[in-house]
């Protein structure tokens, strides 16, 4: 059962020592950020790593991937994203939006460049964050993100897609978003890893694009896996991502 636990009593989560050193957290609040609020798990003790679930998912989604860098020494918060999981839904999404409430969840908890991982939206989410505000991350890594619509996505999945009638809201933003650039990958100046799965829902060569185009950019195309399978309840984005902190020094 989800709860919501305040400041004044997170102080009773904090247990001494844990792997990573100094206070190992282990607690779910809400924080109201960019004129709404946001429902978040953090777990472990270490250096910051934002973590962004996919559209209409929420944190829950990464928890494995939660639990591995915890125990690995970091300090995880993964956020549910505006009117998902356990934030009540909203009439009208905007990716911008949501970078922007990343950006305010990260001054409130006073975090200094942490690294994010996002995954579909949450990668989405994460490059908007970097390109309207530079040096938000240290590191940036993403599975199954686009910077644009037409084109990005597989053909047969594409057509399907943008022919829906009555799209729920979500749907209608990811119809219409992102609207990033080439040029504003080019922009980014920190190490950045960008993943898909050989069956992916997300073309190859927009992939690469993306990352090809990040100066400190390495693209990996994680093989028998579709969009989401290494990623919902799976040790392999983990070990990818515990793989690129080590050799960037993160």
């Amino acid at each position: 059962m989800k709860h919501f636990l305040h400041a004044t009593v997170l102080t009773s989560l904090l247990l001494l020592g844990g792997c990573g050193g100094g206070n190992y957290v282990s607690y779910t609040d809400t924080i109201g950020v960019n004129g709404t609020e946001l429902f978040y798990a953090a777990e472990g003790a270490g250096k910051a790593v934002i973590l962004l679930h996919g559209n209409g998912g929420s944190h829950n989604d990464l928890e494995t991937t939660t639990r591995q860098l915890a125990q690995a020494g970091y300090t995880v918060y993964a956020l549910d994203s505006r009117g998902q999981g356990a934030n009540p839904p909203l009439a009208e999404y905007h990716y911008k939006d949501m970078a922007e409430d990343v950006r305010q969840f990260i001054a409130a908890k006073g975090l200094t460049k942490p690294a994010v991982f996002g995954f579909s939206d949450g990668g989405i989410i994460a490059l908007q964050l970097e390109v309207m505000y530079p040096g938000t991350f240290s590191a940036i890594a993403t599975g199954g993100a686009n910077i644009f619509v037409k084109g990005a996505l597989m053909p047969e999945f594409e057509a399907h897609f943008l022919a829906q009638e009555n799209p729920n809201p979500l749907n209608i933003m990811m119809m219409n978003e992102p609207t990033m650039t080439v040029d504003d990958m080019q922009l980014i100046d920190c190490p950045a890893l960008i993943m898909a799965g050989d069956a992916d829902l997300i073309r190859p060569e927009h992939t690469a694009l993306i990352g090809n185009n990040i100066p400190q950019g390495e693209v990996v195309i994680v093989p028998n896996a579709d969009h989401g399978s290494y990623i919902y309840h799976s040790t392999r984005v983990g070990d990818l991502l515990l793989d690129f902190f080590n050799r960037i020094g993160y």
